[in-house]
């Protein structure tokens, strides 16, 4: 697992190799339009990774349909992911541990039958999949 900031780059440096989508949600904390991610209704076995630096975020059996319209995951991968409260102490926010990149928010303690009763609302734009690979042979 990548150590905690270990990576660091000017804001030009990220818009010069994010899109200007990503740049928003991952550097400048937007969030993405309800129902129009990608990953919003997809469930393809796999790993999900920070769409900024590559670092692994989720696995794809911690993903649920919370019907929240942005992907849900109960947990991350241990320290991938940073909380800290939003400056309005309504939400807490979630980062990537490597780059400090946006996810999106976690919620507590809303009663979904998943094993952390929590709900992390990921923006699809914020994270990329990464199939699993088949053991099967071609």
């Amino acid at each position: 697992m990548a150590a905690q900031g270990s990576v660091i780059k000017s804001e030009e440096e990220w818009q010069a190799i994010l899109s200007t989508e990503q740049f928003r949600i991952l550097r400048q904390k937007v969030t993405e339009l309800k129902g129009t991610g990608e990953y919003n209704k997809f469930y393809e076995e796999g790993i999900y990774n920070c769409a900024g630096c590559g670092t692994p975020l989720y696995k794809s059996d911690a993903k649920f349909d919370s019907g929240c319209g942005w992907p849900a995951f109960y947990e991350g991968f241990p320290g991938a992911i940073n909380r800290s409260p939003d400056p309005d102490g309504r939400r807490t926010e979630i980062t990537c541990a490597a780059c400090g990149g946006h996810l999106g928010h976690v919620f507590k303690g809303e009663g979904f039958k998943v094993p952390t009763d929590e709900r992390h609302c990921v923006n699809s734009v914020s994270i990329k999949f990464v199939p699993a690979v088949s053991s099967a042979s071609h």
